[in-house]
């Protein structure tokens, strides 16, 4: 299946048992659900789906699963976030063979790679695969920026793609454009800039609160695209003090905490998270049930 980079694709969380077991049951409730939603693409492994946390059999399970449910409606990507180029290559060359139909790539892990380094580690895993790929450019939480420079070099592969474009400056969006034209597609990765984002001519949005509300995501990426920024406006007023629930450490928990709300997940993190304790976890508490009492009806479009 051709990936088109556009639209909402959601960074699913992995959902767990009591037991600290795969919990298929519910992870397909919350795919279906994003499926309904009208969502263009599931992007599997990455933070929200505890990447770190999962063993290779259980990230093959997700793909094979997810492929399953998705059948012929939209692609499946998985995130690669190793330590070595070794082992990208590999997860890249795993990633094919169960299905996937695209790639998500961050700079390497742990190490924090030189300009030099960083593109001939991407430029190396693009060599070694047909599957196309998105380049995760998230330098506030990684401490690697792909530069424009850099993607220059980059774009000589052609399943090179896309961006997520999380470096937080909404300006750069109108940088890439300006210099790539529409040869690189761009997804903006930070829920609190999708609206400006998209309104600025990102393609689309890589979200995080669409594990717990679809429908509302995907209507304001809609919205905006069809020019319609008032109504689009309107629910992302609503939906920003959860949107904010994204930009933290405890963004799974927080997360998880909406989906139970939403009635398409559960609270189970894979140690050593843990669920939100105290007052945190009531002030989270709070923000979700006063967005839940308040969630606005939606407009056709």
């Amino acid at each position: 299946m051709k990936v088109i980079w556009e639209g909402v694709m959601p960074a699913v969380t992995t959902k767990f048992t009591e037991h600290d077991t795969l919990d298929l049951d519910m992870f397909e409730k919350n795919i279906e659900a994003q499926l309904v939603a009208g969502v263009q693409g599931i992007i599997l492994g990455g933070t929200l789906g505890e990447a770190s946390t999962l063993t290779a059999d259980e990230k093959r399970i997700l793909i094979e699963e997810t492929v399953r449910i998705a059948g012929d409606k939209v692609p499946v990507i998985i995130n690669i976030a190793e330590q070595t180029t070794k082992g990208a290559v590999e997860a890249a060359h795993n990633a094919e063979a169960y299905g996937a139909h695209g790639l998500m790539m961050l700079p390497p892990m742990r190490y924090k790679a030189t300009d030099y380094e960083t593109v001939h580690y991407f430029k190396t895993i693009a060599s070694s695969t047909d599957l196309p790929i998105m380049i995760y450019n998230n330098p506030v939480d990684y401490k690697i920026e792909v530069t424009l420079d850099m993607f220059e070099e980059l774009l000589v592969h052609d399943n090179i793609q896309a961006v997520k474009e999380s470096t937080r400056d909404i300006s750069n969006i109108t940088r890439i454009r300006n210099r790539f034209g529409d040869r690189l597609n761009i997804l903006c990765g930070v829920d609190t800039l999708a609206l400006e984002s998209i309104a600025a001519g990102a393609d689309g949005w890589v979200a995080g609160l669409v594990c717990a509300f679809p429908k509302e995501t995907v209507a304001i990426c809609n919205l905006v695209k069809a020019g319609r920024i008032a109504e689009a406006l309107a629910i992302y007023r609503w939906f920003m003090p959860l949107l904010e629930l994204d930009i933290s450490p405890q963004l799974v928990q927080n997360i998880k905490l909406a989906e139970v709300g939403t009635g398409i997940g559960t609270e189970y993190v894979r140690e050593p998270r843990l669920p939100l304790q105290g007052d945190e976890r009531t002030r989270v508490q709070n923000i979700i049930e006063e967005g839940l009492r308040t969630r606005p009806v939606l407009p056709v479009y």
